[in-house]
């Protein structure tokens, strides 16, 4: 391939990149007005609702101002075009919903259209110190040569001296011209706009990492522990070998240096108090400046919490992970996760696929009827303790009529019976000769009891016994009729036998 082959080729390349195919498409300058009125410079993620709300707004603002090339659809179709095209990401925050944010691509489109809507001069002064400086600074941190090391150290000491010196003895102040600030305030600015899209890139690092992994993890072809080990080495390169990795490592330095920190804001507010930078810098570009530390800060955070998303992915892994379940349903689901992921990069949006919700043949006898339902275990209420002030009063007599059979007045009647000349014929008949407060329910299994103890035998007839409650309502029961003997008529019958 010829050397003009081959550049092209890299063209084409870098063209093919979703920042140009943005920048290069009629829409261009609609897309970037509404990614920066609604993301800003710091790149927030925006709930999914709101910005498909605010999506629409502008572009009906935009027609309104007569701008003919303007996206066609309703918000959410306008950010499905624009995810396709690799400018949006859909994601979920710390609390699940979800959220869209700039990628970093677009986020350089962004940069690279704010840098040319600034007036920026192609060469001053400032320019040239600049590379000047940069270049000295840069051979005294890596020239390999000891001597000429030490020699540039002290030529940068003896300047500053001499320049400390003259400060001190009360000469003029060389005052910076407006070119110099304007144009210092214009690589400052375009320094710290470049922020966004770096971390941004780290942090889509990340999420791609975390994709690669759950792959590993449903395709079982490594063992976890290699998948581990390979996540490792990857993030540690990712920190160490790239660009973005090492400016990311940079930036978490700084913050973790308060005094860098302090330094840090102390030099933008000298430098927003100069008197040449109100007529220099505009509010926005004060805003930006005043909030460089805030801006590393939030990346920061996005770029700890995407970490921090693999992290988590692969300790749900490994605690979830029983090597010795059965493995055959859990090869299939993944497989058809594996289908399905397949299936969505390849189709539409609104593409539909049949599924039954249910197999047509299901290998279960029986199903659960009855669930685990909490309320079942929870206790019951603890029972309060009455005030004896609300018990209602009661006499001993009302007691005793609540209570059991009067053994003891019931043997005494049944002993007379015996020793009655006349005595009753049955169990029923003396029942029925007793006062009411003899006759209740349950004195008649006080004398079946007597009768049972002087094995007195019940005949295959039923009696009556006419019974009075203790609120003088009757009731008759139907009992097995016992006979009481006669101790004249049966030979043998000792009375004091009779009476035990």
């Amino acid at each position: 391939m010829s050397e003009i082959a081959g550049e092209l080729a890299r063209v084409k390349g870098a063209f093919a990149q979703p920042t140009l195919t943005l920048l290069h498409q009629r829409q261009a300058a609609v897309v970037i007005t509404i990614f920066r009125a609604a993301f800003g410079r710091s790149n927030k993620p925006i709930p999914t609702a709101r910005l498909h709300s605010q999506v629409e707004e502008y572009l009906a603002e935009i027609r309104l101002a007569g701008e003919s090339e303007v996206p066609s659809g309703s918000g959410r179709d306008v950010c499905q075009r624009w995810m396709r095209g690799q400018w949006l990401v859909r994601s979920l925050d710390e609390r699940g919903d979800e959220v869209y944010a700039l990628t970093s691509h677009a986020q350089q489109a962004l940069e690279l259209v704010k840098n040319l809507a600034r007036d920026r001069a192609t060469l001053s002064e400032h320019r040239i110190a600049t590379i000047l400086g940069t270049v000295r600074r840069f051979n005294s941190e890596a020239n390999p040569d000891r001597g000429a090391r030490v020699t540039l150290l002290n030529d940068e000491i003896a300047r500053l001296q001499l320049e400390r010196d003259r400060l001190v003895d009360g000469a003029d102040m060389v005052s910076a011209t407006e070119d110099y600030m304007a144009e210092g305030f214009t690589e400052l600015l375009s320094l710290i706009s470049a922020l966004p899209s770096d971390f941004a890139r780290v942090e889509e690092r990340f999420a791609t990492i975390r994709g690669e992994i759950l792959g590993a993890f449903r395709a079982e072809e490594q063992a976890a522990g290699q998948v581990i080990d390979d996540y490792l080495a990857r993030a540690d390169a990712l920190m160490t070998a790239t660009h973005e990795g090492r400016a990311f490592e940079g930036a978490f330095a700084l913050l973790r240096d308060d005094a860098l920190v302090t330094q840090l804001r102390e030099d933008l507010t000298a430098l927003l108090d100069h008197p040449l930078s109100d007529g220099i810098l505009g509010d926005v570009d004060r805003a930006e400046l005043r909030g460089t530390v805030r801006l590393v800060r939030d990346g920061l955070d996005r770029v700890l919490a995407q970490r921090s998303r693999v992290t988590a992915t692969l300790k749900e892994y490994i605690v979830s992970h029983d090597a010795a379940r059965d493995r055959e349903l859990e090869q299939t689901l993944r497989q058809v996760e594996s289908e399905l992921m397949t299936w969505m990069a390849e189709t539409g949006p609104r593409a539909t696929h049949d599924v039954s919700l249910l197999p047509s043949r299901v290998s279960i006898d029986h199903l659960r009827e009855r669930f685990h339902d909490p309320a079942d275990d929870v206790l019951p209420d603890r029972i309060a303790a009455a005030d004896p002030a609300d018990a209602p009063g009661l006499s001993l007599a009302e007691l005793m009529a609540q209570g059991g059979p009067q053994l003891g007045s019931l043997r005494q009647r049944l002993d007379d019976a015996l020793r009655d000349l006349l005595p009753a014929g049955s169990l029923g008949e003396l029942f029925d000769s007793l006062e009411p407060s003899l006759r209740r329910p349950v004195e008649i299994f006080g004398l079946l009891l007597l009768a049972a103890n002087r094995q007195l035998a019940p005949d295959d007839a039923l009696e009556a016994f006419a019974a009075v409650r203790p609120d003088g309502s009757e009731r008759t029961f139907a009992v097995p009729r016992t006979p009481l003997p006669d101790p004249d008529l049966t030979p043998g019958l000792d009375r004091e036998e009779t009476r035990a």
